[in-house]
């Protein structure tokens, strides 16, 4: 196993587990909060919130080995990708569902709760990463 793949493995399992936590919680609160759909709505920020953020872990371990230019190209594309395909379910969650089975205001609240602990996460493990001698 490289080094190369074990500091992204570390960057997502340092990431994943503050999200996870943070999804049961939002989970858990947006049930006894907004019962069944407030279940549904951190449910569904919880997944969305993780394929958003590995998404880009994901990028990285693919465009290892290309040239700089390559690699950027590849990461804003993706980026943009992630972007207009987030919009696009976001307007179709918003049709396509009633607020009596997704709550919204739930929804919003978990997305934010865990974008703070993916990212908390992720700059936790990396600076474990940087200041570790064995890198």
């Amino acid at each position: 196993m490289s080094s190369e793949k074990d500091w992204r493995d570390a960057l997502w399992k340092g990431a994943i587990t503050p999200s996870i936590i943070t999804a049961l919680l939002a989970i858990i609160g947006g049930f006894l909060f907004r019962d069944l759909p407030g279940l549904w709505g951190s449910a569904l920020a919880s997944i969305t919130v993780v394929i958003f953020f590995s998404v880009h872990l994901f990028v990285a371990r693919i465009s290892k080995n290309l040239d700089p230019t390559s690699t950027m190209l590849i990461a804003m594309l993706s980026y943009f990708l992630k972007v207009a395909l987030m919009a696009v379910f976001l307007i179709v969650v918003t049709r396509l569902t009633d607020p009596e089975t997704i709550d919204r205001p739930t929804f919003a609240i978990a997305s934010l709760l865990l974008t703070t602990a993916w990212l908390a996460g992720e700059i936790r493990a990396f600076m474990k990463i940087r200041l570790s001698p064995d890198v």
